[in-house]
C-alpha cells in the first residue's frame, strides 16, 4: 500500500509540474492541455462533472472565454503558477484527500478554508462595520497567527482568508504569507494601505489575492468609508494591475447601493481597472449600532441574485453573491466548509455569526471543529428547504437562538446578544424573515425548482 501511495503521489506531482510548465510558457494557447491534465487528476465523478461543465461553459460562452483568456494573458507568471499550485493543487486536490482521511479516521469534519481576523484595528471607521474600537493589545501576536496557520496546514487546509479590521495594518502578515508559500491567502482589505512597495512585495510573493472593498463609485464608497477613500482604492487597483497581481472587489450591498454595485457601468469600470471578480455580501444588522433599515428589501435582495447571475453570463467577469448563490452549494456552509477565528481567538461559524463555545488558545483546531456547537450547526443544515433562505441569523433567526441555548454558546461581540436577548430587535428580525419568505418562495419555484 505504501508503494502504491508513493507512486500515486509521484504521478500527481508530475501532473502538477507539467501544468506549471504550461502556465510558464503560453497558457492562453494551451487551455486544452490544462483541462486534460486537471480532468485526469480527478477521481470523484461529481468533481469531474463540475470541471467538465466549466470547460464546456468556457468553450461555448464568449464572455467566459474572454474572462479566462484575460486572466491567462494579464496575470504575472509567478502569481498564476502560485494560484494553480497553492489553490487548485494544494487546497482543492492534495488538501481534500488529507481532510477526508482525517474525517474517515474519526477526526471530525475539517473545513476547506479558515477566516482569521488577526486584528480588529482599522484606519477607517465605516458605517455598519462589525469592527468596533480596538487597540494593538487586542491583536493576535505574529507567533500565535503562525501557530494557527501551521495547525490548519497540518489538517489539509491550504487556503486562508484574512479579515479584520484591516489586514494590512500589521506588516508581519506579509512575512507570514512568505513563510507559508505553499498556501493561498486572500486579505479582504479597504485598499487604502496598499502602496507601490506593498504591491511589489505581493508580486514577489505570488500567493496573495487581495479583495478590495468598494461600495460603488466615489459617492457611495466615500459616504460609507470616508472622503477620499474611493480615490485611494482606485490607486491601489492601478498598482496591482500594473504588476499583474490577481485581485477582486468586495461590496457590502445595502438599499443605498444595490443598483450601483450591480450596474453595467460599475462592472465595466472594475474590469477596466483589472479586477477579476466581485464578491457581494448583504449589509447585515451587526456592529456597534445595528441598522435594519439599511438592509435590502426582499425584492432588492432577489434582484441582487438576478444581476449576479446575469453578470456571470454576459460579462468577462466573475461575480459571487454570498447569499443568493447558496442554492449552488447546498445552503449555509458555515461551520462545515469554513469558520472564522476572531482576534480573541474565539472560533465562530461565520463572520456574521458572533457566537462561540471554544477558544483555540485552549483547544486544538481539530477538536473545535468537532465540538458540540459545530456538530449541532451542521446537523441542522440546510436550515430551510428553500435554499434562497440559507442564513440562521436573518432568514431562520429561531435557529441561532435554539443553537445558542442548546450548546451554551456565548456572544463574542456585544451587539450579538441583541439577536437572542433584545425582544424588539428579535421581533424585527422575525418580521424581516417572514417578509423575505413570501418573495423567496416564489423565486425558488421559478428559478431553482
Amino acid at each position: 500500500m505504501n508503494v502504491f501511495n508513493a507512486m500515486e503521489k509521484a504521478i500527481k506531482e508530475m501532473l502538477v509540474k507539467t501544468a506549471v510548465e504550461i502556465l510558464d510558457k503560453n497558457p492562453e494557447k494551451n487551455c486544452e492541455k490544462l483541462y486534460y491534465l486537471v480532468s485526469r487528476t480527478l477521481k470523484d465523478p461529481e468533481a469531474k462533472a463540475q470541471v467538465d461543465f466549466v470547460y464546456k461553459y468556457y468553450k461555448e460562452n464568449k464572455p467566459t472565454n474572454e474572462f479566462v483568456q484575460n486572466i491567462l494573458k494579464t496575470t504575472d507568471k509567478r502569481c498564476l503558477k502560485k494560484f494553480f499550485t497553492n489553490f487548485f493543487s494544494n487546497a482543492v486536490w492534495f488538501g481534500l484527500e488529507q481532510r477526508v482521511k482525517i474525517e474517515n479516521e474519526g477526526g471530525g469534519v475539517i473545513p476547506f478554508v479558515i477566516l482569521i481576523s488577526p486584528s480588529m484595528r482599522c484606519n477607517l471607521s465605516c458605517t455598519g462595520c462589525y469592527a468596533g474600537n480596538y487597540s494593538k493589545q487586542d491583536d493576535i501576536s505574529k507567533e500565535e497567527v503562525e501557530r494557527i496557520i501551521s495547525e490548519a496546514r497540518e489538517l489539509g487546509i491550504y487556503y486562508i482568508i484574512i479579515l479584520g479590521g484591516e489586514p494590512f495594518i500589521n506588516n508581519y502578515m506579509l512575512d507570514i504569507y512568505e513563510k507559508y508559500d505553499d498556501m493561498m491567502f486572500t486579505p479582504f482589505t479597504n485598499g487604502t494601505m496598499i502602496t507601490e512597495e506593498i504591491a511589489d512585495r505581493l508580486k514577489k510573493l505570488g500567493n496573495v489575492i487581495p479583495m478590495l472593498s468598494l461600495e460603488g463609485f466615489e459617492k457611495e464608497t466615500d459616504d460609507r468609508r470616508g472622503k477620499g477613500t474611493f480615490e485611494k482604492v482606485i490607486k491601489a487597483m492601478e498598482f496591482l494591475k500594473k504588476r499583474g497581481i490577481l485581485f477582486g472587489v468586495s461590496s457590502a450591498v445595502s438599499s443605498n447601493n444595490v443598483d450601483t454595485v450591480t450596474s453595467e457601468q460599475f462592472i465595466d469600470m472594475l474590469i477596466e481597472k483589472g479586477s477579476k471578480m466581485s464578491w457581494y455580501f448583504l449589509y447585515m444588522p451587526i456592529g456597534e449600532n445595528p441598522d435594519i433599515k439599511s438592509m435590502l428589501s426582499p425584492k432588492e435582495r432577489l434582484y441582487l441574485g438576478e444581476r449576479t447571475r446575469k453578470i456571470r453570463i454576459e460579462k468577462p467577469y466573475f461575480a459571487i453573491d454570498f447569499f443568493n448563490d447558496a442554492p449552488y452549494v447546498g445552503g449555509c456552509i458555515a461551520g462545515k466548509y469554513y469558520c472564522h477565528i476572531n482576534s480573541k481567538e474565539d472560533v465562530e461559524p461565520c463572520i456574521f455569526s458572533h457566537f462561540a463555545t471554544d477558544n483555540i488558545k485552549e483547544k486544538p483546531l481539530k477538536e473545535v471543529f468537532n465540538s458540540k456547537y459545530f456538530r449541532e450547526i451542521r446537523s441542522r443544515q440546510p436550515y430551510n428547504n428553500n435554499l434562497l433562505m440559507p442564513c440562521m441569523m436573518i432568514d431562520n433567526p429561531k435557529v441561532i437562538r435554539e443553537v445558542v441555548k442548546k450548546t451554551n454558546a456565548y456572544a463574542t461581540h456585544a451587539s450579538a446578544s441583541k439577536m437572542i436577548n433584545d425582544a424588539k430587535f428579535m421581533e424585527s428580525l422575525d418580521n424581516l424573515s417572514e417578509e423575505f419568505k413570501l418573495e423567496a418562495d416564489k423565486a425558488w419555484k421559478e428559478i431553482f425548482k
